[in-house]
Parts: structure tokens; C-alpha cells; sequence
């Protein structure tokens, strides 16, 4: 059956919380100074006001994506945009770091309903495999621009009101979600399913909670043997939730479609793409801060025509997959990204901008095939009662995916930058410790020292962090071409493994 205009409004709906969602990630990192002038939090706390949206949001995906499947979508997604509008306003009026943790914390678990729940209710409205092309385009449109444009639209906000009106935004959009849901949307649910195993649920959360704060630490301050016992942990209750998914007869999540070539392969191509994306933004966004001295508002600005590369790049995929074999126009925008990464390395110590910005634009707009095409190939390759989980796998995969690359690019970009930097023997030790440390340190360090000798310092660290650019860059490009190869080999021909559930495969084109 074809979409008609219910559907195509009914998606406008549910662009708008995926254009939130995103937006409340990048968006705070500018209203941290003016959150931590008024409340005073201390850095232990300020660390948990920043992370434990991301946090929440991973740890519960799996559990809210196989909930709505049993409870229905759409009841989930209301019920997940009212918290996020309540939790929002605690937000943007609380008057204590913990009573921000805390709305934060809700915050995240609220927009862990958001993701599954609307890419679910996408799959189940657009039946048509060209239609859905166009709708997941739009929907990851929405998503990744969201994430660019979120310093902008935050630094106009904090420019001219306080510092919580940055939460506020979600407000009339979760009203607007809650007043035409009910008109616009239908309700899917899987009748057959059971009920949710409290059991895995639990360990769920022990198991991608540990990992993901254990990336997140390790590209903070480095490997240490906290962080790589809490790995540990995290790594034993994930190997205890999948033994325990394979003994239920009905599992929170169905292992089984893993075995479906077209699911698989997707899910990890968008794991290794999230991986190299998250590793090499971090360190442009540095860059552009750090070394070429521009400004939080300034950087946003400049990749503002990233979000315009990625929004085109998803919207002329479908279309593409329907000339050419979509595991060629997949495969193909991945060397595209992998060439615009490389253009990184043309940039220096001194000036290098342009190439950042036509680097990141270019790599962008490569990329947005990848997360359209794969995400269609994801919820078109398993049955519909299971398009929650899948919708959640997916996400999840993303979600580690940036952790991973934060993580493991952000380390190696570190340790060159250590290995590289040359800091003046006139420098006084304490301001050498720091200079040596981070680029961030050199620039603390700096401010203390004369000019002339503050120069010098400078120009060593820019320097050095810049050849770490270089040498992520290089590393990136090198991992999406290979797995650009191996997509396209893998999805050369997507057949289905036997389930108990009939599983309908991709269109062999």
C-alpha cells in the first residue's frame, strides 16, 4: 500500500522531536559556562549535568525499542514526549546541579523512546520500498542536521535570554506531538508478544551503561585500570544478557536477526561509520576552536554547510538505489567521505580552515547515503512486529559506534600530540606539564607566560595537535574504505537465514 497524505504529515510530526533530540546533544556544550556560573557545580558534577543524557539514552534504546513493540509505538512515543516536555521545563528552571543531573537523567531516557519509536512507526506507515526510502531520508536528514545547526540556534538563544532557554525549545514541539499524534499516527504493536523480561532489562543497562561510560572516561583522561575493569563488567553482563536472550522464548531482543545478511551488515557498517565520524568530529571541532581560534558560535557557522552536504546526501539516496544496486551507491558515497576525511590532512598548524570545511562537507555528504541506505535496509529486512528492536539495534549501534570513535580516535590523536610537542626550555615546569598535556592545556598554559613565550608555545602545540588531526585522518579513511569494500561485497547478494518468523528480504536489484 501506498503512503497518502496522512502518512506524509504524520512524518512531518515525527521529524520534528528527531530534529529535537539532536539539537539537545550539541546544544548544551555552549550553555555549560553560563550553567556553571549560576549554579556552581563542582567537576564531578559538571561532567555528570554533560554526559548523562547520552548516558540514559544508550543504555535504555534496546529496552524502549522492544517496550513499544509490545505496548504499542505510538502510546510509547507520547508517553516519551510528555516526559521530555516535563522534564525539559524541570530543566530549564532548576535551581541545583543535582536537580539538573537528575532532569537530564529523565531527559535521556525519555529520548531513548524518541529513536525507536518514530523510525518504527516510519517503517510501519511507508509500506511502498521507494516511499520509505524517501521518509528514512527525510527522518536522517532531520537527525544529523539537527546536530550541526544545534550550536547555531544555541549560541542565538543564550545571546539574548538565560541559559535554561536552550531546554525550553522541546516544549512546543512535544505539545504539538502530543495534540496531532492521535490524528496522524496509527498504532503498531506486536500482539504476540509476551511480557518484558525484568531480568533482561537489568542487565541491559549493566552491561552497555559500564562500556559506554568506560569509553567515554577512557577519551577523557586515558586507559586506566578503572576504566578497563568497568569494560570488563560491562563486557561479562553483556555476555550473560545474550545467554540469557537465547534460553527465552520470547527475548527482549531477538537474537536472530542477526542472521539476516542485509541486518548484520548494516548494523555494522553503521557502527564503523559512527566510529570514524565521531572520532575525526571531535577533533575538527577542537581544531576549529583550539588551533584556528574560533569561536563556539563561529565553529557552528562554519559547519553549517556540513548539515547542508548530509541533508542532500540522504535525500538523492533513495533515489540513486533505484537507478543503481544500493550496496554500489552505498559503498561508492563511503570513498567519497573517505576522500573528503583525507582532505584533513592538508590542513596546518597555521591556517587550514577551508580544507576542515570542504573536508567535513564533502564527508558528510558521503556519509549521508550510509545512514539512510542502511537504515532502510535494517527495518525493511525483519518483520514488521520486530521493527522497534530493529529500530533500537540500530541506534545502539550508532551510539557506540561515537563512543568508540571519541574514545579511540581522541587517544590517538592525543598521543601523537604528546610525542610531537616541543615546549621552550624557558618554560616553567608547571605551565610545561600542562602545554604537554592537551592542546587545551597549552592554551591554559599560554595565558600565564609572556607573549613572546606564550607565541612559542602556541605554534609547538598547534603544530602538534594538528599532525594528530593528520594522523586520525588518515587512519579514518583507511577504515571507511575498507569497510566500503566489504559493504558492498557483503551486500551483493542480502539472503535470509531460517527463523521462526518469517523475515522478508531486501528487493534483489
Amino acid at each position: 500500500m501506498r503512503a497518502g497524505r496522512r502518512e506524509w504529515l504524520g512524518l512531518a510530526v515525527l521529524a520534528l522531536p528527531t530534529l529535537l533530540l539532536s539539537l539537545d546533544m550539541s546544544v548544551l556544550h555552549l550553555a555549560v559556562p553560563h550553567l556553571a556560573a549560576d549554579l556552581r557545580p563542582s567537576s564531578t558534577e559538571l561532567l555528570w549535568i554533560i554526559d548523562v543524557y547520552g548516558f540514559m539514552i544508550a543504555g535504555f534504546l534496546v529496552t524502549m525499542g522492544t517496550l513499544g513493540d509490545r505496548i504499542g509505538r505510538r502510546k510509547l512515543l507520547m508517553a516519551g514526549g510528555a516526559a521530555f516536555g516535563a522534564a525539559s521545563i524541570v530543566a530549564a528552571f532548576t535551581t541545583s546541579p543535582e536537580m539538573l543531573i537528575g532532569a537530564r537523567a529523565v531527559l535521556g531516557v525519555a529520548g531513548a523512546t524518541l529513536m525507536p519509536s518514530t523510525l518504527a512507526l516510519i517503517s510501519n506507515m511507508f509500506q511502498d520500498p521507494r516511499q520509505r526510502g524517501t521518509a528514512i531520508a527525510v527522518w536522517m536528514s532531520c537527525f544529523m542536521g539537527g546536530m550541526v545547526i544545534g550550536p547555531v540556534v544555541g549560541g542565538v538563544l543564550l545571546e539574548h535570554f538565560w541559559w535554561g532557554s536552550v531546554f525550553l525549545m522541546a516544549v512546543p514541539v512535544m505539545v504539538l506531538l502530543l495534540a496531532t499524534a492521535p490524528k496522524l499516527l496509527p498504532e503498531y504493536r506486536d500482539t504476540a508478544a509476551g511480557r518484558l523480561d525484568l531480568a533482561s532489562v537489568a542487565l541491559s543497562l549493566g552491561a552497555i551503561l559500564p562500556i559506554v561510560y568506560a569509553l567515554k572516561e577512557t577519551a577523557k583522561d586515558g586507559l586506566s585500570s578503572a576504566n578497563v575493569v568497568v569494560l570488563a563488567v560491562g563486557l561479562a553482563l553483556g555476555a550473560v544478557f545474550v545467554r540469557r536472550q537465547r534460553g527465552l522464548a520470547d527475548p527482549m531482543l531477538d537474537l536472530r536477526l542477526f542472521r539476516v545478511r542485509a541486518f548484520s551488515a548494516a548494523v555494522s557498517i553503521m557502527l564503523v561509520g559512527a566510529l570514524t565520524m565521531g572520532g575525526v568530529f571531535l577533533l575538527v571541532s577542537q581544531y576549529l576552536q583550539m588551533v584556528a581560534g574560533l569561536t563556539a558560535v563561529e565553529a557552528g557557522l562554519w559547519l553549517v554547510p556540513q548539515a547542508g552536504a548530509v541533508v542532500i546526501g540522504s535525500l538523492i539516496a533513495p533515489r540513486l538505489a533505484r537507478r543503481f544496486r544500493p550496496e554500489f551507491v552505498l559503498g561508492f558515497g563511503m570513498l567519497v567521505a573517505a576522500g573528503g576525511i583525507m582532505l584533513f590532512t592538508q590542513a596546518s598548524g597555521a591556517g587550514g580552515v577551508a580544507f576542515v570545511v570542504a573536508g567535513m562537507s564533502i564527508a558528510s555528504f558521503g556519509m549521508g547515503p550510509q545512514g539512510v541506505l542502511c537504515t532502510e535496509m535494517v527495518v525493511s529486512s525483519v518483520p514488521p512486529q520486530k521493527a522497534g528492536a530493529a529500530s533500537a539495534m540500530s541506534e545502539t549501534s550508532a551510539e557506540f559506534g561515537i563512543a568508540m570513535g571519541i574514545a579511540v580516535f581522541g587517544s590517538v590523536g592525543t598521543a601523537v600530540y604528546r610525542d610531537q610537542v616541543a615546549v621552550p626550555a624557558q618554560v616553567p615546569a608547571d605551565a610545561a606539564a600542562l602545554a604537554t598535556d592537551s592542546m587545551a592545556g597549552a592554551l591554559q598554559a599560554a595565558g600565564t607566560l609572556p607573549d613572546s613565550l606564550a607565541d612559542d608555545v602556541l605554534t609547538t602545540a598547534r603544530e602538534a595537535f594538528t599532525s594528530g588531526l593528520h594522523t586520525v585522518a588518515a587512519t579514518g579513511a583507511a577504515i571507511v574504505v575498507v569497510f566500503a569494500v566489504v559493504g558492498m561485497i557483503a551486500l551483493r547478494k542480502t539472503h535470509t537465514a531460517p527463523t521462526a518468523d518469517p523475515v522478508p528480504t531486501l528487493e534483489n536489484r
